[in-house]
């Protein structure tokens, strides 16, 4: 693990027992609030890390509890909160973080595509805006297209498919 990736809020308390609602930050949500190491804080270097005790199915909605919150007091105190989970810099759930905004964009074979600009979550897949001086394309954020990611030198490596770039 190298990375924290913001995955959901804390909003309210939900019980008597600690239990609270969480509003998902991102799709990957309800895979990655129970596979891998959580932290729980105010910021990406103001977090602690916290162990998901509880996953409770309550209509159309979750309560979680979590270790050491135990109390509607004690949950009513990490109100406002974002939950990280830690990750890895291979890991896909950096494709779509915010922070590679503004990372030049080339293909497997060099050739650049431009400068991501912006991503949007949408239903069926998220997709990266990326501009060329005055051109914009829509990329879809699909394994079959995005290869990589290097972080040192803020670098996206596509394949793209047939048209997507054109």
């Amino acid at each position: 693990m190298n990375k924290l990736f913001a995955i959901g809020k804390v909003t309210k308390v939900s019980g008597m027992k600690g239990e609270v609602r969480c509003k998902p930050l991102s799709r990957y949500f309800d895979t990655y609030i129970d596979a891998r190491p959580l932290f729980l804080g105010i910021s990406k270097s103001m977090n602690s890390e916290i162990k998901l005790e509880e996953i409770i199915q309550s209509g159309k909605h979750h309560r979680y509890r979590f270790s050491g919150v135990n109390t509607k007091k004690t949950a009513q105190s990490i109100i406002g909160q974002f939950l990280y989970a830690g990750v890895s810099e291979k890991d896909e759930i950096n494709w779509i973080s915010k922070d590679i905004i503004g990372f030049d964009v080339i293909t497997n074979e060099g050739v650049s595509v431009g400068r991501i600009k912006d991503i949007l979550w949408l239903p069926s897949n998220d997709v990266y805006v990326i501009q060329k001086n005055k051109k914009e394309y829509l990329v879809p954020i699909i394994s079959e297209v995005v290869k990589e990611i290097d972080w040192e030198f803020e670098v996206l490596i596509i394949s793209p498919m047939e048209g997507l770039i054109d």
